[in-house]
C-alpha cells in the first residue's frame, strides 16, 4: 500500500462509491497480493475502474475518455513521438492551437503532464483512460514507430558490424566495440518485439540458407523479419553472452537466464542452446513476473469446475497431479494454486528444474543434478524442514515418485506434474514408474488434465455457424452445437488480424473416490479407468472445450485442434 492509495481509499470514501467496510478489506487484499487498490476494488467487484477513475478525475478537475473507437487524428498523433508515448504510457488525443490533449491512466501523475510539457514544448492538458486502452491505443498507433528489427536490419550494411573471428566477438562488456554496437541493438531490438507481440517464445534457428527468428504467441509460431546469415555468429554470440553461457563451446547444449527490463517491466528470459546441423539453435522462454499472479477464474476454470479445483486444492494432504503435453500450462496452473493457498500459517516449499518465478512467501529450491541436488535428493532434505505443502515440478522416476508418495501419506499436500494425454492415463504412469497400485490408490487425491485454446478476440468477435465439416469431426457430440450461435474472430489490429487474443485452459478433473481406489488395486487399465471417470461425472477435454465455445470465448477450429488425439 502507498500513500498514493490511502488517498484514493479516502476520495471513494467521501463521494460514497465506497464504505468503510469495503475500504478496509481493499486495504488489507491489496497488502496481501501486493497489488493497488484500484485492481483490488475492480476484481472485487466493489465498484467498476471505470467509476473509480471518474471519481479521482472529478477530483483534479480532469475529465474521462473512452479511447475505444476513437479515430485520433495523424496531425495529433505526429506531435508526440512513439518513444516518448511509450516512456509515459500517454496517447495524444486533440490539440486546439498550442493546447494538446493526452490520455493518460493515473490522474495523481502530475509529474507526467510536467514532464510532457518540457519535453514536447508545448501546453499540455491530460483526460483520464483505462490503462488497457492506453496500451491497446499505443499498440495500435505506434506499432511501427520509432526502431524496429526491420528498420535496424536495414541500417545493418556489409561493412557495419565486424565478423566474429577465433570466437571472441562480444566476449565482455570491455571488448565490445563501436562495430559490436548494432548487433547489440539488433538483439534488444528482438526480444522487445517479442514482449510487444505477447510471444512466450523466441526461436532463433539456423537454416541452410537463413537464420530464421521465429515468435510464439499464443502458442502458434509466427515467423517474423529475419537477420541476414551472416549475422547469425554475432547475434548468437551476444545472446550467450547475456546469458552467462560459455562462447566458446558450441558442441554441447548450454542453458542460461538473462534478466531484463523491458517497457518498465523485469523480464526473465530462459535461454537454452543446442547445437544443430547450421549452427547453434537458440529458443529464449519469456517469463513475465507480473503473469504470474493470475487467479483461478483467469485460467479459464467455469464456476463449476473452479469449486471443485478449489475444494481439491485445500486439502490437507494427498497428491494432485496436473498433466499435459508440453506446453499446455501446467507450471502456470500449479503456481496459480500456490499462489491461492500462500498463507502465513502454511510453510510451503517448491522443488523445481528451473525456478521460473520467485514467489514471495514460499522456498523455492532449484534442482542441481550436476552437484547431486536432484528431485529426490532435494524431497528427502525439505521433508526435514516440516513443510505443510510441497510442489515438485515433475514426477520423473520411482524415487521422486515414492517419496512423494509418502510425503503424501504422512499428512503433506503435495502438488506435481505429468506428462500424460489424459487424467485417468496419470494412474497408469504411476503404476509403469514403479509405485505399488495400493500406495497410488490411496495417496492420490485428484488428477486434472489440461489443453490452452487460444480466445476469441473480442474486439472483432462475430457470429457463425458450424460448418458440416467440423461438426462431422466432433462425431455424437455434434448435436450439442447443431443449433448453437458460435464466435469467431474476424480479424483486426488488436489481435494482429489472427482472430485470437490470449489463451485460457481446458480441464478434465479426475477425483479418486473408493469405488476408483479398487480398481487401482485391481490394475484394471486406463480405459476401464476413464469410463468409470465418465461415468461419476468427469468432463473430457472436449467437452469442457465444446462449453466453452457455446460461451463464445473459444472457437471450435481451436478446441478440434487440441483434442483431437484425445478422444477415443
Amino acid at each position: 500500500m502507498t500513500a498514493n492509495d490511502e488517498y484514493i481509499l479516502e476520495i471513494l470514501e467521501s463521494v460514497g462509491l465506497i464504505n468503510r467496510e469495503q475500504g478496509r478489506a481493499a486495504r488489507e487484499a491489496a497488502q496481501a497480493e501486493d497489488k493497488n487498490v484500484i485492481e483490488t476494488l475492480s476484481a472485487s467487484g466493489a465498484v467498476s475502474k471505470m467509476d473509480i477513475l471518474k471519481a479521482l478525475a472529478n477530483q483534479f478537475g480532469m475529465e474521462t475518455i473512452t479511447l475505444t473507437g476513437l479515430e485520433i487524428p495523424q496531425d495529433v498523433l505526429d506531435m508526440v513521438p512513439g518513444e516518448v508515448a511509450r516512456r509515459y504510457k500517454i496517447v495524444p488525443v486533440f490539440k486546439n492551437d498550442n493546447m494538446l490533449t493526452v490520455a493518460l491512466s493515473d490522474p495523481l501523475d502530475v509529474e507526467t503532464l510536467d514532464s510532457l510539457r518540457y519535453v514536447l514544448k508545448c501546453n499540455v492538458e491530460g483526460v483520464v483512460a483505462p490503462a488497457e486502452e492506453i496500451e491497446t491505443a499505443l499498440n495500435h498507433y505506434y506499432a511501427h514507430s520509432g526502431t524496429t528489427v526491420e528498420s535496424m536490419l536495414e541500417e545493418i550494411t556489409e561493412g557495419t558490424v565486424a565478423m566474429p573471428t577465433g570466437g571472441q566477438i562480444l566476449a565482455g562488456e570491455g571488448e565490445v566495440t563501436e562495430a559490436d554496437a548494432p548487433i547489440i541493438k539488433l538483439v534488444s531490438l528482438i526480444i522487445m518485439e517479442a514482449f510487444r507481440n505477447r510471444a512466450s517464445d523466441i526461436h532463433l534457428e539456423p537454416l541452410a540458407k537463413k537464420f530464421r527468428v521465429r515468435y510464439r504467441i499464443d502458442g502458434v509460431l509466427h515467423e517474423v523479419d529475419s537477420p541476414p546469415k551472416r549475422l547469425q555468429s554475432a547475434v548468437i554470440s551476444r545472446l550467450k553472452i547475456m546469458g552467462n553461457m560459455s562462447i566458446a563451446e558450441k558442441r554441447l547444449p548450454q542453458d542460461g537466464r538473462i534478466q531484463i527490463n523491458v517497457m518498465g517491466r523485469d523480464l526473465d528470459l530462459r535461454v537454452s542452446s543446442i547445437p544443430a546441423s547450421h549452427g547453434e539453435s537458440i529458443v529464449m522462454r519469456i517469463l513475465d513476473k507480473q503473469s504470474l499472479a493470475l487467479g483461478l477464474p483467469q485460467l479459464g476454470f467455469f464456476s463449476d469446475d473452479q469449486q471443485t479445483f478449489e475444494r481439491l486444492i485445500g486439502l490437507s494432504d494427498g497428491i494432485l497431479l496436473v498433466t499435459g503435453p508440453t506446453g499446455s500450462g501446467k507450471t502456470t496452473t500449479l503456481y496459480a494454486c500456490l499462489n491461492y493457498i500462500n498463507r502465513p500459517d502454511r510453510k510451503i516449499i517448491t522443488v523445481e528444474d528451473p525456478v521460473e518465478y520467485q514467489m514471495s512467501g514460499i522456498n523455492q529450491v532449484h534442482v542441481r543434478t550436476d552437484i547431486g541436488l536432484t528431485f529426490a535428493a532435494a524431497l528427502r532434505s525439505i521433508l526435514r524442514q516440516a513443510p505443510n505443502i510441497i510442489m515438485i515440478g515433475e514426477i520423473r522416476d520411482m524415487e521422486t515418485a515414492e517419496i512423494a508418495v509418502n510425503a503424501s501419506l504422512t499428512g503433506h499436500l503435495v502438488f506435481s506434474t505429468l506428462h500424460t494425454n489424459d487424467a485417468p492415463s496419470a494412474i497408469i504412469r504411476m503404476i509403469d514408474i514403479g509405485v505399488k497400485p495400493f500406495l497410488v490408490a490411496s495417496s492420490t487425491r485428484a488428477i486434472m488434465a489440461q489443453r490452452l485454446v487460444r480466445k476469441t478476440c473480442e474486439k472483432c468477435k462475430e457470429p457463425y455457424k458450424a460448418t458440416d465439416a467440423e461438426l462431422r469431426l466432433l462425431g455424437p457430440a455434434a448435436h450439442q452445437l447443431a443449433q448453437a450461435q458460435l464466435f469467431r474472430g474476424k480479424g483486426c489490429s488488436d489481435c494482429n488480424f489472427t482472430g485470437y487474443r490470449g489463451r485460457l485452459g481446458i480441464f478434465e478433473i479426475f477425483i479418486i473416490n473408493d469405488e476408483v481406489r479398487h480398481m487401482i488395486f485391481e490394475r484394471v487399465s486406463a480405459t476401464e479407468l476413464r469410463s468409470k471417470a465418465r461415468g461419476l461425472g468427469m468432463r473430457t477435454l472436449r467437452e469442457d472445450g465444446l462449453r466453452k465455445v457455446v460461451a463464445g470465448v473459444t472457437t471450435l477450429p481451436e478446441v478440434l485442434r487440441v483434442t483431437m488425439g484425445d478422444e477415443g
